[in-house]
This record gives C-alpha cells, sequence and structure tokens, in this order.
C-alpha cells in the first residue's frame, strides 16, 4: 500500500465531481466530524449559493465525509438515519483505490497518526504538555509501523524451499514453541505466546528459520488468534506443498487479562492441519504429541 498526498486543487476536483454526481435537490448537508467538515466547505465553494451546511443531522437532505474507507461511518449513520443519503469526495468502501489517501488538512501520513495519538492522551486526560509524553506520539506511531510491519511482507519473499537431499525424507519436521508478539483487531491490545509448527515434506523442505518467519510476519497484523493459526497452516501448505501441515498456537491475551474479566494466567489454544495431518489418524496423534 503507498501514499497519497491530495493538494487543495485535487480536492477542489473531487468535489467538482460529487457536485456533479448528486441530485439537484440535494442542499442540505451535515459534515460528519471531522473530515467531512472540510469536505463540506470544499463542495459549497463550488456553487455557494446552492448547498447549506446545518448544524442537526434532522435537518440534512445528506450527510457529507471526506472519505468513505471501511464503510463503518457511513453503515453508523445509516442505522440512526436511514432516510439521509451518504456522500464523500472519496468512496473507497470496495478499496477501488489501494494507496492510503492523506488530505491536505491532515498534513503528513506521520503528522497525521501523531495528531490522533495525542488526542487519545487528551481524551484519557493526560496532560500533552508534560514533558515525559512530548515524544510520545512520534514514538508510538514508529512503533506501530514496527507491530504491524507484516503487511509489508510477502510469504513468496521468505519461503525459500530445497530440493537437493529432501526428496527421500518423508517424516516431520517440527519447530517448537516459536515465541511471537501480536495485537488483537478488537481493542488493539497485545496477545503473545509461541507457535509450534510440524510438516511432513513431500520432496522439498525449507530452511528452518524461514517457518519462524512466516509466524512473525502474520503475527505483526492486526490479528484473531483463531485467523493467525489457520493463515500460518494454509501459507505453508500452498507454497511448501507438503504431505501435511499441523500449526498450534498457544497465547495469552491481554484484552481479556487487563480489562474486562481480567484473568489473568490464562492460554488459549488453537490448531490448524492440512494434508495428512487432519486425514490420518497416525500423523495427526504423532502431531499432538509434538504440542
Amino acid at each position: 500500500m503507498g501514499i497519497k498526498n491530495l493538494s487543495f486543487k485535487e480536492v477542489e476536483e473531487l468535489a467538482r465531481v460529487l457536485n456533479s454526481n448528486l441530485h439537484p435537490s440535494l442542499r442540505k448537508m451535515y459534515p460528519i466530524p471531522r473530515g467531512g467538515v472540510y469536505a463540506a466547505y470544499a463542495l459549497k465553494t463550488i456553487i455557494p449559493s446552492h448547498y447549506e451546511i446545518v448544524d442537526n443531522p434532522n435537518d440534512a437532505d445528506f450527510f457529507i465525509d471526506d472519505i468513505i474507507d471501511s464503510g463503518a461511518t457511513k453503515e453508523k449513520y445509516w442505522d440512526m438515519y436511514a432516510h439521509i443519503p451518504f456522500v464523500a469526495l472519496i468512496d473507497n468502501s470496495d478499496f477501488i483505490l489501494k494507496d492510503w489517501v492523506v488530505f491536505p488538512w491532515e498534513g503528513d501520513a506521520a503528522g497525521g497518526i501523531e495528531d490522533n495519538i495525542i488526542r487519545l492522551l487528551q481524551y484519557v486526560g493526560e496532560d500533552v504538555t508534560r514533558g515525559g509524553l512530548l515524544e510520545t506520539p512520534k514514538r508510538v506511531a514508529k512503533a506501530w509501523k514496527e507491530w504491524c510491519s507484516g503487511y509489508e511482507q510477502d510469504a513468496v519473499d521468505i519461503l525459500k524451499v530445497f530440493e537437493d537431499g529432501a526428496e527421500t525424507y518423508d517424516q516431520m519436521v517440527t519447530v517448537k514453541e516459536i515465541p511471537f508478539y501480536s495485537h488483537c483487531e478488537h481493542h488493539l491490545a497485545a496477545f503473545f505466546g509461541t507457535a509450534t509448527i510440524s510438516y511432513i515434506p513431500n520432496g522439498r523442505i525449507v530452511g528452518l528459520s524461514k517457518l519462524s518467519r512466516i509466524v512473525q510476519m502474520y503475527a505483526k497484523r492486526l490479528q484473531v488468534q483463531e485467523r493467525l493459526t489457520s493463515q500460518i497452516a494454509d501459507c505453508l501448505f500452498e507454497h511448501l506443498t507438503p504431505l501435511g501441515v499441523g500449526v498450534s498456537i498457544k497465547a495469552r491475551h491481554m484484552c481479556m487479562e487487563s480489562r474486562g474479566v481480567c484473568q489473568q494466567g490464562h492460554y488459549t489454544v488453537t490448531t490448524a492441519l492440512k494434508g495428512v495431518m487432519l486425514d490420518d489418524s497416525s500423523a495427526r496423534r504423532e502431531f499432538l504429541d509434538q504440542i
């Protein structure tokens, strides 16, 4: 994913396109805080006498935002005001545009993230001018870039297979208790633990360190443990074409330990089996004995 920094000229052109697509009866608009405010004024400059910005959503002919990305904001407002159209300068709900869009009022990409971290600190009640917090927004932005660096990696670049000397080896290969750290997509809280991977070669083997790197690649994305387990197994089964793959993950979840029920010390165990590991009882038993 790249970064697309929009200019004010490009925003004006987006507003012109949006204006041409809106029915003439749509005049009163309610801007979605915060990006929708800029979008509303950009649209109003096209035909100042036609558009009116209103303070009450119930008085609006339509809602306007700067971008429809996941569609969550749109769905939220539609649930509350189902009769009111929802538009944006950019509708990316179908993920047609792969770039991360940065509007002029957001500054640069990193700066926009740091501004949001400042607002988060204010939200929890901190004094953002306190000495210990002055560099925190920059540090947090950098940390999250590293914690989610798996999005920038591809399994094809990691999994280098070897055929020389592997043709006759058809027994289970296991790397046990690979440590990993990830973040759950529900609360952005950390979860961490170990992964054990086994596979039965089918004429090709892979460097053992590559198994650890595959775990790290998927762990450094926003995850749930069940999907993390399946993604590792599916990836190895597809790219190594082995006779079978088994993956087991044992992890602790801070979203459960530090909030909510606040139950400490529990482990969650998930398992994914592919090929003969799933279909053959002796291979399955051997893997389960390993873990």
